[in-house]
């Protein structure tokens, strides 16, 4: 479970690049980029700005946290 603290945590050590509809594009505090939340349609609109602007990233699936 959860507590606040790793929430707050969390959110100090990531940072959102962009967002498409409910999907969230992030970037952790070591750099790696996590493409997180929304349907299928917000993912696939993320993965095509992904590859136009920032091709070189390979983002993982997360879950909501």
């Amino acid at each position: 479970m959860m507590t606040m603290w790793n929430h707050i945590w969390e959110m100090k050590n990531e940072r959102v690049i962009a967002s498409f509809g409910e999907a969230r594009l992030m970037k952790r505090a070591d750099g790696r980029l996590e493409l997180r939340g929304g349907n299928a349609g917000d993912q696939t609109a993320a993965k095509e700005w992904i590859s136009l602007f920032m091709h070189e990233a390979v983002p993982r699936l997360g879950s909501e946290s």
